[in-house]
């Protein structure tokens, strides 16, 4: 149990309800459509996200784990600090990633089967671990990972669907990507430094701290923008989901408030704090919206 609790400190398991929140939004729409929700299809979902999600996480710790020994803000993380041993980590990252793909069997299994997010699980699991590599050659690895989070929604949708109609995943998972790469470019500022001594890619270690906060304020402007496109197009969003958006546009500012070129020491109350709210509020905006006519 000890060791349990370790690995999901490890993974940041909490760190969960920055994707999944999207995940559920865009099944609650493709439930929506279908005219039908399936208890059996919430379960591979969750299922799928918790597993891929952990065995990324693992993944990165395990190839990070050198230059988290030589960077103080993360020396104390579980392999540096020698509190979890590679051996293990390792077995828990396959775990995972069998596990992921076995979770994809849930939506076959179904009266009508559907294969595609087995098919796809393999392609989907190298993409979000290739993440972990990114810093080594090119700077906008904070895209990859917003790309990578993107796929949460896409995927989900596909798991209820099929290859039907994806537009309104692809707004989904759209204006997931930039608001991820633009809180990761503020959470990246802290290591601007060390970056650039460890010659590891990064915007704030090529562009400058103050360059960066004003590039994810432009990312999250862009999500703003796809979230006004989605409720302009999709029929389902309506009032409530645009006084949503105009909500998070507000929490948005309150972040960018918080982060200063010269004061980073409120990085993690707006990364974690201000985001797990902007995305809990829109999955809980969302079905509010699926839930009245207006």
């Amino acid at each position: 149990m000890q060791t349990l609790k370790q690995l999901l400190s490890l993974i940041r398991f909490s760190h969960t309800i920055f994707a999944l929140p999207f995940a559920l939004m865009s099944a609650s729409i493709a439930w929506y459509r279908e005219g039908e929700f399936r208890w059996w299809d919430l379960a591979g979902i969750l299922c799928c996200m918790v597993f891929a999600r952990s065995a990324a996480m693992a993944f990165n710790r395990l190839v990070d784990r050198k230059i988290d020994a030589d960077n103080p803000r993360t020396a104390t993380r579980h392999l540096p600090a020698g509190t979890l041993q590679v051996g293990t980590v390792w077995l828990f990252f396959l775990l995972c990633a069998a596990l992921f793909v076995l979770s994809t069997f849930i939506f076959s299994q179904r009266t009508s089967p559907n294969w595609w997010p087995f098919r796809l699980s393999g392609i989907v699991l190298v993409f979000i671990c290739a993440y972990s590599v990114t810093k080594r050659f090119t700077y906008l690895a904070h895209f990859w990972l917003g790309v990578s989070l993107m796929l949460a929604p896409i995927a989900a949708w596909i798991a209820i669907r099929g290859l039907t109609d994806l537009l309104p995943p692809t707004l989904i998972g759209l204006a997931v990507c930039f608001w991820v790469a633009g809180f990761d470019m503020i959470y990246a500022c802290q290591d601007a430094e060390f970056d650039r001594k460890a010659k590891l890619n990064s915007i704030p270690a090529r562009f400058g701290v103050a360059t960066s906060l004003r590039l994810a304020a432009a990312s999250h402007l862009v999500m703003l923008v796809v979230l006004t496109c989605a409720w302009w197009v999709m029929p389902e969003l309506k009032f409530i989901f645009l006084s949503g958006v105009i909500i998070i546009a507000l929490l948005l500012i309150v972040e960018h408030r918080l982060v200063k070129p010269n004061d980073l020491t409120k990085v993690n109350q707006a990364f974690f704090q201000v985001n797990s709210i902007i995305s809990a509020g829109l999955l809980a905006i969302v079905l509010i919206q699926l839930a009245l006519p207006y």
